[in-house]
């Protein structure tokens, strides 16, 4: 399968429609037909029925979307490269970091930074640990900073630092006037916090557990600061990492979560792509900002 024809597989895929992966490619519906017609003549199979004007993959297409996904991923990186290199920007440094590190932990090492190295363009992203994974493995990103330390048997995972997970209320609630917040505290309000399977819901829930309780948040998140929201809305109270500058925000009060709970924070790198030399400045000024803002760190798995 050549190139051109592996990136309208996908894009069908993706899609579901000809309209809309022909839109998103920018070419006329006619040409990508004839581009999947010429690709499933050489691959000896079909990709698609066509049933009742639509495309519904077959189980060979199933079956190769997978790798073909990740090699379309790493093609576009490969494009995302050389246009780099042809605007003379071979001084890149790509990284994606999770929400909380990114407000905190990337701000003060990218200021680092750039006052030593200012002729070095930075690309920052802000992407779920999931997709970090993803852009690290594809090659989109070279690091990586995340709430997880979990192993990966193809990413060099660095602890660098922890974060202790805190209380947020809105301004005026009865809780705004504890020192601290335990769980025997929420006992009686809605509780806004992590999904059981993310690592901050399974160290709540063991902590609860071992207090008698069941931890089950009645809105659940992924990312703490989709709580902001439904915080300022009173709609509950939340539990989430101390990461994020929340004084910065009007309205919303954090007090210490009890017990100390803490979420490790870590760099991320592939084990199959070295560093640049640029790269790995970043990574020691990332380093430093976590140690600044979350000391604890330095255990690499």
């Amino acid at each position: 399968m050549q190139a051109r024809q592996l990136e309208v597989f996908c894009m069908l895929m993706r899609c579901g429609t000809v309209t809309g992966a022909a839109a998103m490619l920018n070419i006329s519906q006619p040409a990508l037909s004839q581009i999947l017609l010429h690709a499933e003549d050489q691959l000896g199979f079909k990709l698609f029925d066509r049933v009742r004007g639509r495309l519904v993959p077959t189980q060979e297409a199933n079956e190769l979307y997978p790798e073909a996904e990740r090699i379309f991923s790493e093609l576009g990186a490969l494009r995302r490269r050389t246009v780099d290199m042809r605007h003379g920007r071979t001084g890149l440094v790509r990284l994606a970091a999770s929400a909380p590190p990114s407000m905190s932990i990337v701000p003060k090492a990218l200021s680092a930074f750039r006052e030593a190295h200012p002729d070095i363009v930075v690309r920052s992203l802000i992407a779920p640990i999931a997709n970090i994974r993803d852009m690290l493995r594809s090659g989109d990103v070279l690091l990586g900073v995340a709430m997880s330390d979990m192993p990966q048997h193809d990413l060099d995972v660095e602890t660098v630092g922890h974060a202790d997970l805190v209380c947020l209320m809105p301004a005026g609630h009865r809780l705004a006037g504890y020192p601290q917040v335990g769980f025997a505290d929420l006992a009686e309000e809605t509780l806004i916090s992590y999904r059981v399977d993310t690592l901050p819901g399974r160290l709540l829930a063991g902590a609860l557990e071992s207090e008698g309780g069941v931890y089950a948040p009645a809105v659940e998140i992924d990312l703490s600061i989709t709580a902001l929201p439904f915080v300022r809305e009173g709609i509950g109270v939340a539990v989430v990492d101390g990461l994020l500058p929340w004084n910065q925000f009007s309205g919303i009060v954090q007090r210490p979560f009890r017990p100390a709970i803490r979420v490790p924070i870590a760099i991320l790198t592939s084990k199959e792509r070295p560093l640049s030399g640029s790269h790995d400045l970043m990574r020691e000024c990332l380093r430093r900002a976590a140690r600044a803002i979350a000391p604890g760190g330095a255990e690499r798995l």
